[in-house]
């Protein structure tokens, strides 16, 4: 008996099988395009299904015993269907850049804080029933023909067994689910002007969907026994998959965004929230709630690093064997000379695609501060690891007052894998950061639920001790956090520094 996991983002799909122990097995990965213009990010859902189910079928005819498979989604993207399930127009990504007066016209109508109150979020453009009241503006003939709305977790789930449930933690990222009731707000679908019938039913994280219907089973290679289980949102998997249940540890996803996600017993101070622009989603354990805090760049701005500067490095590491961010890394440490260990000096806000939380400015744009003739490019590259880690530095002192109570990391992501940044998070942040094996907790997280939910795990405890591995802990270093804030007090200034020049 094999379990899979199935991750739908917003470039790619990504179907990972593991065995009944939870060892991983494989995976198969399809890209799909996304169409970006002034007016819009759009991305085709024909050609991502395709990319679902030819991933998918790669998978079933390695291993035909595939009992179980969950899916899990990148959040708000949203499509409208017809009566056969088939789009009726491109999906609007995220960061589409309409819907904005559509969202004044929420506030106008509810109150900012009214919103954020019944939703966990703090009004923005960037979350799905905005960009749901666009298009029934914009394209009435749309609108009126729309049988169905999905976002990509349910939408998939429909197509693989004829059911349309969506889990809360994704539910959430429409900007209309009640964060409380559990259920979807009557008050913001009114208000929005929209058919409350058109949304999938709401139900827990982890929660079966059923049998794969035959069309699909024939689409899939998938055995027609193979039950369908509906997952969550990415970043909820990812905690998952992180092991992470409880207010004692928070996951922080090293991976090309940056990503910081505490665990709640309740819901926390909603106002406190979010003045950071906090999302506040219901968690796989009921009661639990969880936050996230993240960087639009993470490993991507240190991959910008090495593709723009470090080309030269990048020869020569191949040379010598090894990555080229272990090559930066001994050069960061050649030129300190067996001096004393410090920080680079610079201040790099990395800002590179927009500031997230707590800002949630997409105007913002990075910098790097404190350059001179003798700055290397071991040196940038080291100072955007700092950037990266001051940044959720100050997402976690912007998110104190809410009551985080976390005094562990779980590490994922590819980050995890660098032990240079991996100390230097636990220097900054001091705290102990624990790095996992898996890269990919949010498809170790799918796959963990969808074994609970056909029976393969008792509970989470029991998915965890199967699924979870730590390899090493990292402790904070009191001498080195001491340099890193006298640093920081400069960093926590820079962004109000920086934004009027870039306007």
């Amino acid at each position: 008996m094999k379990i899979a996991g199935l991750d739908i983002g917003t470039t790619g799909c990504k179907c990972t099988v593991f065995d009944e122990q939870g060892i991983y097995l494989d995976k198969a990965y399809r890209d799909y395009p996304v169409k970006r213009a002034v007016g819009g990010h759009e991305i085709d859902i024909s050609t991502m299904m395709d990319g679902v189910y030819a991933a998918i079928r790669e998978m079933a005819e390695k291993y035909p015993d595939i009992a179980g498979i969950g899916v899990t989604s990148f959040g708000e993207t949203f499509v409208c269907v017809d009566e056969a399930g088939e789009p009726l127009r491109p999906a609007m990504l995220y960061t589409d850049p309409r819907g904005s007066e559509e969202c004044q016209e929420l506030i106008d109508k509810l109150g900012e804080r009214e919103i954020a109150h019944i939703t966990g979020l703090r009004p923005h453009e960037m979350y799905s029933i905005a960009k749901i009241m666009w298009v029934k503006k914009h394209c009435p003939e749309v609108y009126e023909a729309t049988k169905r709305i999905f976002l990509m977790e349910d939408f998939v789930v429909y197509h693989l067994t004829g059911k349309a449930q969506i889990d809360y933690s994704l539910a959430t990222r429409t900007m209309a689910f009640d964060i409380r009731k559990l259920c979807w707000s009557e008050e913001v679908f009114a208000a929005a002007g929209v058919d409350v019938k058109l949304m999938s039913e709401p139900v827990p994280t982890g929660a079966e969907a059923g049998s794969i219907t035959s069309a699909a089973a024939q689409k899939t290679g998938l055995n027609p026994e193979t039950k369908v289980v509906s997952i969550s949102h990415d970043q909820v998997s990812a905690a998952v998959g992180a092991g992470v249940f409880d207010v004692s540890v928070a996951v922080d996803g090293a991976g090309t965004v940056e990503c910081l996600t505490p665990v709640y017993d309740g819901i926390p101070d909603i106002d406190v929230m979010s003045q950071g622009y906090f999302s506040v989603v219901p968690y796989v354990v009921p009661g639990k709630y969880v936050a996230y805090a993240f960087s639009y760049t993470g490993g991507a701005l240190i991959q910008w690093c090495v593709d723009t500067l470090a080309k030269k490095a990048k020869e020569l590491a191949k040379e010598q064997g090894i990555s080229v961010n272990e090559f930066l890394e001994k050069a960061y440490r050649e030129e300190m000379g067996g001096k004393e260990e410090c920080p680079s000096g610079l201040l790099v806000l990395p800002h590179f695609a927009g500031a997230a939380t707590p800002y949630m400015d997409t105007g913002s744009k990075g910098a790097i501060l404190g350059l001179t003739t003798a700055t290397t490019e071991a040196d940038i590259y080291r100072g955007c690891m700092e950037g990266v880690v001051y940044e959720m530095y100050l997402n976690m002192q912007a998110l104190k007052d809410s009551g985080i109570k976390f005094t562990k990391l779980h590490a994922t992501g590819g980050g995890a894998h660098s032990k240079e940044w991996m100390q230097m998070k636990a220097d900054m942040l001091n705290l102990p950061i624990v790095a996992l094996k898996t890269v990919d907790a949010g498809t170790v997280g799918s796959a963990m639920l969808t074994g609970i939910a056909i029976g393969l795990f008792k509970d989470l405890s029991d998915a965890a001790a199967h699924m979870v591995e730590e390899t090493v802990t990292y402790e904070p270093r009191p001498e080195m956090h001491e340099k890193y804030m006298k640093l920081y007090e400069k960093y926590k200034d820079v962004y109000q520094a920086v934004r009027p020049l870039v306007s």
